[in-house]
């Protein structure tokens, strides 16, 4: 009964990889995800610590509206969150998206959250 415990804590250990990260280096949550317009949006972003981190663009969208706000980051010295309001959006289906730059605005990471805000106009 041992050897077979033991047996199966090896093969656990042998299955996962090394250096198997739980993190993503960025992850962003938008609240709330079904709103009446016109409305306010909270984009929170969370970013692993990294010297290559130098700007963080966030972008909504729909088919009707774009807005997009790009803040300056100091790499490893920058704060890991970052929270920004959008406010007053237009009734639509929108696309939220962060997007992580380094150095020559090269992107680093992206994510995206799909939203509704549902306009006044579309109850008629």
């Amino acid at each position: 009964m041992t050897s077979r415990i033991l047996l199966c804590g090896v093969l656990v250990l042998v299955a996962m990889p090394a250096g198997t990260r739980t993190s993503e280096r960025l992850v962003m949550r938008v609240s709330p995800s079904v709103a009446f317009a016109p409305a306010d949006l909270v984009v929170s972003t969370t970013i692993d610590s990294n010297a290559s981190n130098r700007a963080i663009e966030i972008i909504a969208e729909s088919a009707d509206f774009y807005r997009s706000s790009e803040v300056p980051l100091d790499g490893d010295k920058a704060p890991r969150t970052f929270r920004l309001a959008l406010r007053n959006l237009p009734g639509g289906a929108y696309t939220v998206r962060a997007l992580l730059k380094g150095a020559n605005d090269q992107q680093l990471a992206q994510t995206r959250q799909e939203i509704n805000i549902v306009s006044a106009a579309s109850d008629r």
